[in-house]
């Protein structure tokens, strides 16, 4: 049978899905013209298809009129598939003119978890190349690895033939895609894509003036920026620039990276007001054979200028990268509309999800009392360190420094601990075809959403942004969560010699002036979303004065010669044990420390390193809690599922859900009032909510 085309006659008949070869859609291939730097695609078979701004290089395969079922109320419209995605577009709809992507509809090829075909009231059979549809299907459900859910149904005629076409076209374009392949670039003006004038721009931590700047932000001034990996020839999953205590020179610091796994040795993540320092590494190559001036410089690093050290075994407690991808495997499970009511708690429990954020909610919360009870430095190790150190090394900063709970706080927190610092977007979002699948960074979020839940006052965004985070992990505009390496973006970066402009409002057509090309990031949410649904990413509740810091600054000093430190410790399993030296190899300063150090004991309970006073030895006696400090709850039901999120595909469950803003309010009050003016006017056309009136 050739691609794309049905026969026989009416339902009963079998249907057979070609294997993954490419679609004969020549017919149905639209002429491209440049609109404002993107190609816009119609068909020249009909009008019926709705102009579609397109990405460099995308092209439209199939498209088939139908309507948007599921939700209230129900949508007619087009469904789209080109080889990068599937959109649905509303009849009328109005797409901004420098918009590509909208937020409701699209689903990149890659977030396509599930495609059904639906007949009656018959179970819904999943479409794989090479499937035998026995049945003329009614409809079409595409599941979202994002948990989102789009219903699309054709009326009497079924899938014959438009529709038919193209569910086929996005089964072989899913078997076709690679997001790495097909990002060819965009770039834009920075003005005015953002989250708006009042917004600062999110440092990209690109250049070495961006470092700079954050620096000085955090009042790191034992620190400076080091150039050692400025061509990634110290570690390609490593940033160009980073933080080292000011006294290293260069020549150290890359003798003392060359000791620990990829390349990765210890340094700042985040300079804590009260003097202390969060680090983050990699786990120390003990088949390596450092001279002694190597490991002198290893534990000069470590150390950071300070007499009391603690080294925190990151994934100790926590889940391995196997357990994340299970989970959240078994929670998509659960969450689909066709999922048994019958236990869903069990279910829910036996996912285990919510205990893998109950374990980093509190993993992160020990860490924070560690960082804010004393001066001291923190240094978090995980073998490859390029995931847990992420999520922790963020959860502490959002924990601790009330300035990081505001919008652009929170975007720079991801930009540098986890685009910056390295961490395999690509590769643990399914999108490379490899086995090493773990969504760590949607686990992220689920964290900072109990946060949210738990402090509503205290964070500056909302659920809504959190919602468009998750959403954007996967979009094909960007290489922002599409490469797994800042090597791999600068290389990319670096290839585009020439640009497709993306002009907005009020700019210039031409690339003068105020112009400066760079390519399009995740951050530029004025691309994807209208300034009213920008709106909602602001918390209602927030109180700014909670995000001045009235912490006590204090500078703790590098000495000219440092010397051994007073005190090392080990933090796994939240306990804390002495160590009598940094390092694995022999010949180190601290080796000649005493072991004669206090030691506590774990606790049992459910209490947190929190709740043993503060982590710190009887004689000191008990401190106050810091200022800014949050510790949440993570006990029993102050976890908590997040329903708007994972059970968007039903939505019985969204029932109950308040609108979270005034605009939210209005939009559902004007959505009540025309089904009701609607519902009158085949009643009483005189009704005073009569539109006639």
């Amino acid at each position: 049978m050739e691609p794309g085309r049905c026969g026989g006659g009416g339902r009963g008949r079998s249907f057979n899905i070609p294997p993954q070869k490419e679609p004969d859609m020549g017919l149905l291939r639209p002429k491209s013209t440049q609109v404002s730097g993107m190609e816009e695609s119609r068909s020249p078979q009909t009008s019926s298809c709705p102009a579609v701004p397109c990405l460099p290089g995308e092209k439209i395969l199939a498209w088939a009129p139908g309507v948007r079922k599921g939700l209230e109320p129900e949508l007619p419209g087009t469904l789209i598939c080109t080889n990068l995605r599937v959109l649905f577009r509303p009849q009328g709809w109005q797409g901004r003119q420098d918009s590509v992507l909208s937020s409701d509809y699209d689903f990149a090829l890659s977030n396509i978890g599930r495609l059904e075909a639906v007949s009656g009231l018959g179970r819904p059979q999943i479409l794989r190349p090479g499937t035998l549809l026995k049945f003329m299907p009614d409809e079409i459900l595409i599941h979202g690895r994002d948990f989102r859910l789009l219903r699309v149904g054709f009326g009497e005629g079924g899938l014959e033939p438009l529709a038919f076409r193209v569910a086929m076209a996005i089964l072989q374009a899913r078997a076709q895609n690679s997001q790495a392949q097909q990002y060819e670039g965009m770039t834009l003006n920075k003005a005015s894509c953002g989250l708006g004038p009042s917004e600062p721009p999110v440092p990209l931590l690109e250049t070495l003036d961006d470092w700079e700047a954050e620096r000085r932000k955090h009042g790191a001034r034992g620190w400076r920026v080091s150039t050692v990996n400025e061509r990634f020839d110290v570690s390609t999953s490593l940033p160009r620039y980073f933080w080292v205590p000011r006294r290293t020179l260069d020549n150290e610091v890359r003798k003392a990276f060359g000791h620990f796994h990829q390349g990765r040795g210890p340094r700042l993540s985040w300079h804590h007001p009260g003097g202390s320092d969060l680090l983050r590494s990699g786990g120390f190559y003990e088949a390596s054979d450092p001279n002694k001036e190597d490991i002198r410089a290893v534990e000069l690093l470590l150390q950071a200028g300070h007499s009391d050290i603690v080294l925190v075994d990151t994934v100790d407690d926590l889940p391995s990268l196997a357990d994340i991808q299970l989970a959240h495997l078994r929670l998509r499970a659960l969450c689909l509309p066709d999922a048994a009511e019958e236990k869903w708690l069990s279910g829910l429990e036996g996912t285990r999800w919510l205990d893998h954020v109950r374990s980093c909610l509190r993993k992160a919360s020990d860490i924070s009392v560690l960082v804010t009870s004393r001066v001291r430095s923190v240094v978090l190790q995980e073998q490859g360190d390029r995931d847990l150190n992420g999520l922790l090394s963020s959860l502490v900063q959002l924990l601790s420094a009330p300035g990081a709970r505001t919008l652009h706080g929170l975007q720079t927190i991801v930009q540098q601990e986890w685009v910056a610092a390295g961490h395999p977007f690509l590769t643990r979002l399914g999108g490379s075809g490899g086995s090493e699948e773990a969504p760590v960074f949607l686990l992220f979020l689920d964290c900072l959403w109990q946060l949210v839940h738990q402090f509503p006052a205290e964070f500056e965004f909302s659920e809504f942004f959190l919602l468009a985070l998750h959403d954007s992990v996967r979009v094909p505009d960007t290489p922002t969560f599409l490469k797994d390496t800042p090597w791999e973006r600068a290389k990319q970066n670096g290839q585009f010699s020439s640009y497709n402009q993306v002009h907005t409002s009020g700019s210039p057509q031409s690339p003068v002036g105020n112009l400066v090309p760079r390519p399009l990031t995740v951050w530029d949410w004025g691309l994807r979303y209208s300034h009213k649904e920008i709106l909602q990413f602001y918390n209602p509740y927030y109180e700014p004065h909670h995000c001045s810091d009235s912490y006590p600054l204090k500078e703790q000093p590098t000495p000219v010669s440092p010397g051994p430190p007073r005190s090392i410790l080990h933090f796994s399993r939240g306990t804390l044990t002495p160590l009598t030296q940094l390092c694995p190899w022999r010949d180190g300063f601290s080796s000649l420390l005493s072991s004669s150090r206090w030691l506590l004991r774990h606790n049992a309970s459910s209490d947190s390193l929190a709740d043993q006073e503060w982590g710190l030895p009887p004689h000191w006696g008990p401190s106050p809690l810091p200022p800014g400090l949050l510790l949440p709850g993570f006990l029993g039901p102050q976890i908590k599922l997040w329903r708007r999120c994972y059970l968007r595909g039903r939505p019985e469950f969204q029932m109950g859900l308040s609108a979270p803003t005034v605009s939210g309010l209005l939009d559902e009050l004007a959505q009540l009032q025309e089904l009701l003016r609607a519902h009158l006017k085949t009643k009483d056309p005189e009704t005073p909510l009569s539109p006639s009136r």
